[in-house]
């Protein structure tokens, strides 16, 4: 009988004979640390991203920034952090890029290299006894609605509120918190009347039982990967388009509903990248 000294010897040899065949495409000089992919991501929007009973990292964007740096041959690093710190971080070289269904936006393609790999809108959301009816955005005027501090759903409410108040009807009082968790207990907790979400997150809160969807669809626009390096951001969309073309793609967003990016766009950088 072999000893088990000799199986793990076995097993190293046989997992340093794999490594070796798997060389990845990406520099090792324009990752923060050669052979890793690091991202940073805000596990607060489920099914896009979120924590567990476990304490694991779950979601769309965790499985398939996994699968990206598991076929550009890096290991994958998930740095954990609230949303609005996280480009003033990675301006500062803590990572390499952004992996947190951010909206894409034309000043945000000017400072770093963005990848835009999926479609995103927002749901107004109620809890489901609200007597409070809001089918349309402009029924949000005169109402509190809670929304992500720094993020497209502030924008996009904000400007919505300008407009409301330039036709001559009531402003809408605006609370922002730091994730869209927060955001939901605030309306659970009556602090606010309504909540301001991606679509998916609303329909995730949905499933749980205690709220509703008054209007959704509203702002569309992409979602998109961020970078710090511009070679680390063509190598993903390379191999975003090498995961739509063998399936992966369409059976990942398949198993979490979301809304897949135009077919007839490759993934590409968008935008001028850094001036």
């Amino acid at each position: 009988m072999r000893s088990l000294s000799f199986v793990v010897a076995l097993i190293c040899g046989i997992s340093q004979a794999f490594a070796q065949t798997c060389t990845s495409p990406v520099p090792a000089g324009d990752l923060l640390t050669a052979g890793t992919l690091s991202m940073a991501i805000n596990p607060t929007l489920p099914p896009q991203q979120f924590v567990d009973e476990n304490g694991e990292l779950q979601g769309l964007n965790v499985d398939l920034m996994r699968e990206v740096a598991k076929r550009l041959c890096l290991k994958m690093e998930f740095v954990r952090m609230d949303f609005p710190p996280m480009f003033p971080a990675l301006a500062a070289a803590r990572f390499d890029g952004i992996d947190t269904g951010m909206f894409w936006t034309e000043e945000r393609s000017k400072i770093a290299y963005t990848v835009p790999y999926a479609q995103q809108a927002i749901s107004v959301v109620l809890m489901k006894d609200s007597a409070l009816k809001v089918p349309t955005a402009d029924d949000l005027a005169g109402l509190s609605a809670g929304v992500e501090v720094n993020a497209y759903q502030e924008r996009w409410l904000r400007g919505l509120d300008k407009e409301l108040t330039a036709q001559g009807k009531k402003g809408i009082d605006i609370h922002a918190f730091t994730t869209a968790t927060d955001v939901i207990a605030a309306l659970n907790a009556g602090q606010i009347q309504v909540a301001i979400l991606i679509d998916q997150t609303a329909r995730a809160m949905v499933k749980r039982g205690f709220a509703r969807i008054d209007a959704d669809g509203l702002g569309g626009a992409p979602t998109t990967l961020v970078f710090r390096n511009k070679a680390v951001a063509q190598a993903a969309a390379d191999t975003l388009n090498a995961l739509r073309a063998d399936g992966y793609y369409d059976a990942l967003f398949d198993k979490y509903g979301l809304t897949r990016f135009p077919k007839d766009q490759p993934f590409a950088i968008r935008g001028p990248g850094p001036q």
